[in-house]
């Protein structure tokens, strides 16, 4: 498997602790989103996702975008360790929580986005994220064990890790999610999410190192 990635990319990040965690090598290709105007509007880049966003994963003859898609194919053809509860009910609460991280919160603080925001884009950033999370933190109350749903690590999680990252950098107050807080906490202490962190890849700038 190709994974084209960015090291800071919150949706890359899901796919790395994906990757690790079912055990999957890989090989990386950087894609540096800020670098020569984006390396993700090369043409050599548009022919991989023509969408030129990260992450894109070359993988049994296909090439996929879109993280949770992604996610989504390795879970069917690498079940193991499953990322997805066998339980109906909690395998909605799962894709609930992901699709609300992955559609409702990031695109909204996307780079794209926060490009057209001018000199509001850290006050945008910090209210979407926060309205986000304050419904994100009443879901997982009902949720929640050791992680989001349950005590098994999901999907759900694997949205969750990079999302508190993008809020940390964009300076929110955590305060009021102390739910949100706690998984997360556990979480990084896991070895697959420690070994897909940004500050953990081969593209990570040295100053941003671990």
């Amino acid at each position: 498997p190709i994974l084209y990635s960015y090291f800071r990319s919150s949706c890359s990040w899901r796919v790395r602790i994906a990757l690790a965690l079912k055990g999957i090598s890989y090989d990386l290709v950087p894609v540096n989103l800020l670098k020569d105007g984006g390396q993700q509007f090369s043409a050599e880049f548009k022919a991989v996702n023509p969408m030129q966003q990260v992450p894109a994963l070359k993988i049994d003859g296909i090439t996929l975008s879109q993280s949770l898609a992604i996610i989504h194919y390795l879970e069917d053809t690498r079940p193991n360790p499953r990322l997805l509860p066998q339980d109906p009910r909690k395998r909605a609460q799962v894709r609930m929580i992901a699709d609300h991280i992955v559609s409702g919160i990031q695109p909204l603080q996307n780079l794209s986005i926060l490009k057209q925001m001018g000199e509001k884009k850290m006050e945008w950033a910090q209210n979407c994220i926060a309205s986000g999370f304050q419904a994100l933190e009443q879901i997982l109350q009902h949720t929640a064990g050791h992680y989001c749903v349950g005590d098994e690590v999901s999907m759900a999680d694997l949205c969750l890790v990079p999302q508190v990252a993008n809020a940390e950098r964009f300076k929110v107050d955590m305060g009021p999610y102390p739910t949100i807080i706690r998984i997360n906490k556990t979480l990084l202490e896991l070895e697959a999410f420690k070994v897909s962190h940004p500050s953990r890849q081969p593209d990570t700038p040295a100053e941003l190192r671990a």
